[in-house]
């Protein structure tokens, strides 16, 4: 039996469909003839893009034929697919002319179809793994749970003081009164501004006498937010306080705003303030109001010039920050009593450098009660006039150089003899005071320090240096005159 060569045409799942056609010579076996080396051969046509192989030919028996090597898509493995290749279908065969014979299976999806549905599917896994990312960066971040804000003691113990400090500290506004330049009318200009505290529930505000030096009208602003009118009833600018006065009628309707805060104990001061002792100062800085500054006790026993020249001793100093404005404010211990009102700075540029001074309780409240008693502060004096420090350190004199004791004066009563000049216009020298109550006294900060401790009526034993000899005298202390 001869056998027939069937042709076909068929295309690679990436050549272009212009490509040239060949053809693939395919020996199909007649039925019953799987033994026998002649057949019969069917042709078909297709287009391809390269020549078919031997590995194309048709197996006996009807088995269909090896798809052909085609071309991989970039990035995907070699698959075994029955895309594009030829199947074979049993023919009838006759001793005469052979006749065509229509395949007997439906045909295999074409190669570019096969080719579709494999970009498909990549473009599928593509838009999943966009969806996926995507969906991981819309997502609610990951955050750890909210953690809940908790005060430490320290802090709670600095609140609660603010709280119940506040409504006692006030805001002073210093007024005076000028011509307006352009209708020449007398008008209230403010001229300063500081701080204060309600002293009692009768109306008396404690302040610094710098706020309220030279005004002609003072206001005091309560925790209400309201300003009332002041009086300054008395003032000490030797310890720079002053005392102010509500209207009886503030008073009255605003009582419940009249919150005293109360001054250190007695005991308190035996004690004495400890550097590093935390402290608390509550003002209006550069016009803000109730603002709280936290810091130490840098300092204790310090000195300060006072508005008459007169020193103030034992002023304490701290780190709190103090500012222009806070000048009357109260500084505060931790259990919430004033140990001091903040009353100057050391700064060359005039703001806050980390040295602020306050003048001590003690030093208010001698002046505050006796200003309230008898609007004046009366306090114990020598009746002397002695020379300055570097007057005495030039002269080579250590200790307190009399220039002239006041007639009828505790110090002439005692016998003190002030410096003059004799009968030919030398100068001689006065009585040179060196100890009161056995406590050396070797300038005029250390005589204050000892005057500032007695009172009036107070018997004093003082030693004096007297040409080249040394004598003790007694006096009684008296008020200053003009109190």
């Amino acid at each position: 039996m001869q056998s027939r060569v069937a042709t076909a045409r068929v295309r690679a799942l990436d050549a272009p469909e212009v490509a040239g056609s060949v053809r693939v010579r395919a020996r199909v076996m007649a039925p019953g003839a799987c033994s026998s080396s002649s057949g019969v051969s069917t042709s078909a046509s297709g287009r391809v893009s390269g020549r078919a192989t031997s590995q194309q030919r048709a197996h006996a028996c009807g088995a269909p034929v090896p798809a052909p090597a085609l071309p991989l898509l970039p990035g995907r493995r070699r698959r075994s697919t029955a895309a594009g290749a030829a199947s074979t279908a049993p023919v009838s065969t006759s001793s005469a002319r052979p006749q065509a014979t229509a395949p007997a299976s439906a045909p295999a999806a074409p190669p570019r179809a096969a080719a579709t549905d494999g970009l498909a599917r990549r473009a599928a896994a593509l838009v999943s793994a966009v969806a996926l990312s995507a969906a991981a960066l819309l997502s609610p971040l990951a955050l750890p749970a909210a953690a809940k804000s908790v005060m430490t003691p320290d802090e709670k113990l600095t609140i609660s003081i603010f709280k119940t400090s506040t409504p006692s500290v006030v805001n002073i506004s210093n007024m005076t009164v000028r011509p307006d330049r352009f209708t020449m009318s007398m008008t209230e200009f403010p001229q300063g501004a500081g701080s204060g505290f309600v002293y009692d529930k009768v109306g008396h505000v404690v302040t610094n006498y710098h706020v309220v030096a030279e005004a002609a009208d003072v206001r005091v602003m309560l925790s209400d937010g309201n300003e009332y009118k002041a009086a300054v009833i008395g003032v000490d600018p030797e310890k720079d306080v002053a005392v102010l006065q509500l209207s009886a009628e503030t008073v009255k309707s605003q009582q419940a705003l009249l919150r005293p805060l109360a001054l250190c104990t007695d005991e308190s001061d035996k004690v004495g303030l400890q550097v590093g002792q935390k402290v608390f100062a509550i003002g209006n800085p550069f016009g803000f109001d109730h603002t709280l500054t936290v810091g130490v006790v840098s300092g204790t026993g310090r000195e300060i010039q006072g508005f008459s020249g007169r020193p103030i001793q034992d002023v304490i100093q701290t780190d709190a920050a103090i500012n222009p404005g806070n000048s009357g404010g109260p500084l505060l211990d931790t259990s919430g009593c004033i140990i001091g009102i903040n009353t100057a700075i050391y700064s060359p540029s005039g703001a806050n450098s980390g040295v602020g001074f306050a003048i001590p309780a003690t030093v208010i409240r001698s002046s505050v009660e006796q200003i309230v008693a008898y609007g004046k502060v009366l306090r114990p004096a020598l009746g002397i006039a002695f020379a300055p420090d570097q007057s005495s350190e030039t002269l080579g004199v250590n200790g307190i150089l009399v220039l002239n004791a006041r007639e009828g004066g505790p110090a002439f009563k005692a016998g003190v003899k002030g410096t003059s000049r004799d009968e030919y216009g030398r100068l001689v020298l006065g009585d040179i005071i060196t100890g009161i109550n056995g406590r050396n006294v070797r300038n005029a900060s250390d005589l204050y320090r000892v005057l500032d401790k007695a009172k009036i009526g107070d018997s004093l034993d003082m030693e004096v240096l007297r040409a080249m000899s040394t004598e003790h005298l007694s006096l009684v202390l008296e008020p200053a005159p003009g109190a």
